[in-house]
C-alpha cells in the first residue's frame, strides 16, 4: 500500500512539475482571453475565433503583435480585458496566486515558490515573501509614475478621461514590455515629444531589467546592499550597451531616410526609441517598414537578444549573449574558464546558455519555414522575394515577444495566424522552461563512458 501511494505521487508530481505548471497557467489564460474577446461585448464589428486567439495571445505572451485595430476593433470592455491579459501576462499568473496566498494566510506550495523563484530570481533567496512583495509594490510604483507623466502629456489633446485611459492603458503596456497601443499609428504621432518618448522608454527600460536587478539596485542606493551582484552587473552593462550600440546604428543607419527631414532633437529621440523598442517592447515612432535593410537586420538581433530574465520581455535575454560572447572571447584567448569581474561563470550554466540560444534559433527557423510554406500568394519568385525579409522579421519580433511588424500581421492567413500564435507562447514560456528542465536534469549520471574526439570548424 505504501509503494502504491509512493509511486502514485510521484507520478502525480511529474504530471504536475513546474514546467507543466508554468505552460499550462499560460495557455489557460490565454484560452480564457481568447473565449473573452470573441464574445460579442468586446468588439465592434465581431471577431473570429482566430484573430480573438491571436490577440489573447499577444497580450498574455506581452507580444503586442495585432491583426486588429485594438483602438478601433475592440469596446472598452475589450481593450480592458486586454490591460488584465497583459499585466497578468508580464508578471505572471503564478506570481499573484502566490502573493494572493500569501496576505492570505495560507501557505505557498514547494511547486509555485519554484516557480516563482525561477522567474524572479537567479538564485534561491530566504527572504522569498519579501521580493515577491516588491515586485508587485514596485510594479505599482513604476506604472504609477508612468501613468502620471503621460496622463500630463495627453491631456494637453485629449479630455480628462480620455487622456486617463490612454495613460493607463499605453503605462501598462509599456512597462510590461507588451507594446499594444490604442493609436493606429502606435506612438508615430508623439515621435518629437520629450515626455512621451523618456516615459515610454523609461518604463520599458525597468520593466525589461528584471525585478531582482531593480530590487538590488534600489536597496543599494539606499544603503542596505553592500555590492551588487554579478548578475545584476551583467544585465546593467548589457542593457546600456545595447540601447547606446542601437541608438548610434539607427541614426547612421537612417539619417538620409526614415528621420532625415527630422529636428535634431527628434532624430536623437527616434533613435533612442528604436534601439529600445525592439528589445520587447512594440511601440515604435517611425514606419518599421520604411527602414533600410541595415536597420532591419539590427532590430532582427536586438529582438532575438530580448529583455533580461526575471523581467516582462522575452527574447534568448541579454546575459544569455553576454555569456556567449564571454565564452568566444575566452576561446579566443585560450581560457578554459569564463572569469568576468573576478568571478568564474560555471560550466553547467554556459552549457545551458548554449542550449537555449540554439533552440531558440531553431523554433524561429522553422516557424519562418512555416509562414514561407504557408503564403497563399501565387506569386513568381522574385515578386515574393519580400516575403522572406518580412517573415524573418515578424517571427523574430513574435519570438522575442516584441511586437514590430513590417506590415504584414494582418494580412496572414489563418495557418500563419497560429504558426505566428505558438511562436510567440514559446518565446515567453519557452527559453523559462528550457532553462528550469535543464537545471533540474543536471545531474551526473551514474555511468561514464570512454571519450572520443570529432572534427569541429
Amino acid at each position: 500500500m505504501q509503494n502504491y501511494q509512493l509511486k502514485s505521487a510521484q507520478l502525480i508530481s511529474r504530471i504536475l512539475s513546474p514546467e507543466r505548471i508554468f505552460i499550462t497557467s499560460f495557455a489557460g489564460l490565454i484560452l480564457a482571453g481568447a473565449f473573452l474577446l470573441w464574445l460579442p461585448f468586446s468588439t465592434t464589428k465581431g471577431l473570429g475565433f482566430v484573430d480573438a486567439l491571436f490577440t489573447a495571445a499577444s497580450a498574455v505572451c506581452v507580444t503586442g503583435l495585432a491583426t486588429i485595430d485594438i483602438g478601433e476593433d475592440l469596446t472598452v470592455a475589450g481593450q480592458v480585458i486586454t490591460i488584465f491579459l497583459f499585466q497578468i501576462g508580464g508578471l505572471g499568473i503564478i506570481t499573484f496566486s502566490a502573493f494572493l496566498f500569501g496576505i492570505m494566510g495560507k501557505g505557498i506550495s514547494f511547486k509555485g515558490r519554484e516557480i516563482v523563484q525561477s522567474t524572479f530570481l537567479h538564485k534561491p533567496r530566504r527572504d522569498f515573501i519579501v521580493i515577491l512583495r516588491s515586485v508587485l509594490i514596485a510594479t505599482f510604483i513604476i506604472e504609477s509614475i508612468g501613468i502620471l507623466l503621460l496622463f500630463s502629456r495627453f491631456s494637453q489633446d485629449f479630455p480628462f478621461w480620455t487622456a486617463l485611459y490612454h495613460a493607463v492603458y499605453s503605462g501598462i503596456s509599456a512597462f510590461n514590455n507588451c507594446g499594444y497601443s490604442l493609436f493606429s499609428d502606435s506612438l508615430v504621432r508623439y515621435q518629437g515629444d520629450i515626455i512621451v518618448n523618456l516615459t515610454i522608454m523609461g518604463l520599458i527600460v525597468t520593466g525589461g531589467i528584471g525585478f531582482v536587478v531593480i530590487h538590488e539596485v534600489y536597496y543599494r542606493i539606499k544603503g542596505s546592499e553592500k555590492k551588487l551582484s554579478l548578475h545584476t552587473k551583467l544585465v546593467l552593462t548589457a542593457t546600456g550597451v545595447l540601447i547606446l550600440g542601437g541608438a548610434v546604428l539607427f541614426f547612421f543607419f537612417e539619417r538620409n531616410h526614415a528621420i532625415k527631414d527630422m529636428p535634431l532633437l527628434t532624430q536623437v529621440l527616434a533613435s533612442l526609441f528604436q534601439s529600445v523598442t525592439p528589445r520587447t517592447a512594440g511601440f515604435n515612432t517611425v514606419d518599421i517598414g520604411q527602414l533600410t535593410n541595415a536597420t532591419i537586420l539590427m532590430m532582427i538581433v536586438l529582438m532575438f537578444i530580448g529583455a533580461s530574465p526575471g523581467s516582462t520581455g522575452g527574447g534568448i535575454k541579454t546575459t544569455s549573449a553576454t555569456l556567449l560572447t564571454l565564452l568566444i572571447w575566452s576561446k579566443w584567448k585560450g581560457n578554459e574558464e569564463v572569469n568576468i569581474w573576478n568571478r568564474t561563470i560555471p560550466k553547467d550554466l554556459i552549457t545551458r546558455t548554449i542550449a537555449i540560444i540554439f533552440a531558440s534559433a531553431f523554433s524561429v527557423f522553422l516557424i519562418t519555414s512555416v509562414l514561407l510554406l504557408a503564403e497563399a500568394e501565387n506569386l513568381q519568385p522574385l515578386q515574393s522575394r519580400h516575403f522572406f525579409v518580412e517573415y524573418l522579421f515578424e517571427t523574430m519580433s513574435a519570438f522575442g515577444t516584441v511586437g514590430l511588424s513590417m506590415g504584414v500581421t494582418p494580412k496572414l492567413n489563418d495557418l500563419q495566424k497560429l504558426a505566428v500564435i505558438l511562436i510567440m507562447f514559446a518565446g515567453r514560456v519557452g527559453p523559462l522552461t528550457l532553462a528550469f528542465s535543464l537545471a533540474r536534469r543536471s545531474v551526473k549520471k551514474g555511468i561514464t563512458y570512454a571519450e572520443e574526439s570529432v572534427m569541429v570548424g
